[in-house]
C-alpha cells in the first residue's frame, strides 16, 4: 500500500522508510516510529490508518543501523532479539534518523509525530529537541529517565496502568514534572495495548487512546 523510499540522516547516514498518503487533501504530516521490533507490519499498518485518517505518513527504519531490514515479532526470543538492538542505538543517532524522517516530509505545512514503546521514548526526545509541531508518545519506557527535558510542542502521552516495565510512579513523575503534557492512563490496558498482534491488545483502551490521538492531531496539525 506504501511505499519505500530512502532518507538521509546527518554524515550521510542512509535509512529505509515505508511512506504512505492517500490522494486528495492531506490534513497534515506525520512521523511514525517504530517500536522495539522494527519497522514490521504493525508498524506498517498503524501507518496505513493514519494516512486513512488523510495523513501524509513516513515511519524510519530506525534499525538500520545495526543492520537492514531488521522485522521482528513478539515472540519471547525475538522480544529478547529486540532488546539488544534496542540498546546498541544511541538516543543522539534516533534523533538524526528522526530529523531525517521529518525533513522528508517538512516544507509543506506542520510535521507531527507519534511512537509506541521504545519509540515512544524516542518521540518524547524528539519533542523536547527538534521542532515537531506536535507529538504523542504511547507507552515510552525511558521517558523517565528524560523527564528533567522539557518539550517544546504540544504533547499527550498514553499509558497502561497494567504495564509491568512502566511504573505509575514513573507516570505520577512525569505528571507533576510537566503540567502543561496531556496524559493519559487506561486502568485495563498493559504495555503494547495499541497492538493487535500482542498478547496485550486493549481493545477498547486501543481505540480510545486512538481517537484521543486523532483529535490532538486534527487540532495540531490540520491547515
Amino acid at each position: 500500500m506504501g511505499s519505500t523510499p530512502t532518507l538521509t540522516a546527518e554524515a550521510g547516514h542512509e535509512l529505509a522508510a515505508y511512506e504512505t498518503v492517500r490522494d486528495g487533501p492531506v490534513k497534515g504530516r506525520l512521523v511514525v516510529v517504530q517500536e522495539a521490533f522494527g519497522l514490521n507490519s504493525h508498524i506498517r499498518d498503524v501507518c496505513d490508518r493514519l494516512a486513512d485518517e488523510g495523513y501524509a505518513v513516513v515511519a524510519p527504519a530506525m534499525y538500520d543501523r545495526d543492520g537492514r531490514g531488521i522485522e521482528l515479532g513478539y515472540s519471547e526470543g525475538e522480544v529478547q532479539e529486540a532488546r539488544a538492538i534496542m540498546a546498541r542505538i544511541p538516543w543522539d543517532a534516533a534523533m538524526l534518523d528522526v530529523q531525517a524522517a521529518y525533513d522528508f516530509l517538512a516544507g509543506n505545512g506542520p510535521v507531527g509525530i507519534t511512537g509506541f514503546c521504545w519509540g515512544g521514548s524516542v518521540t518524547w526526545l524528539a519533542a523536547c529537541r527538534l521542532d515537531f509541531a506536535c507529538a504523542v508518545p504511547y507507552y515510552g519506557g525511558r521517558i523517565i529517565d528524560f523527564v528533567a527535558e522539557m518539550p517544546t510542542c504540544p504533547t499527550m502521552c498514553h499509558f497502561g496502568e497494567l504495564d509491568s516495565t512502566i511504573l505509575m510512579d514513573d507516570v505520577n513523575e512525569i505528571i507533576a514534572c510537566h503540567p502543561s503534557v496531556t496524559v493519559h492512563v487506561y486502568p485495563n490496558a498493559g504495555h503494547g495495548f495499541h497492538c493487535d498482534q500482542r498478547a496485550h491488545y486493549h481493545e477498547e483502551s486501543a481505540r480510545l487512546a486512538w481517537s484521543r490521538t486523532m483529535a490532538f492531531f486534527e487540532h495540531h496539525l490540520s491547515e
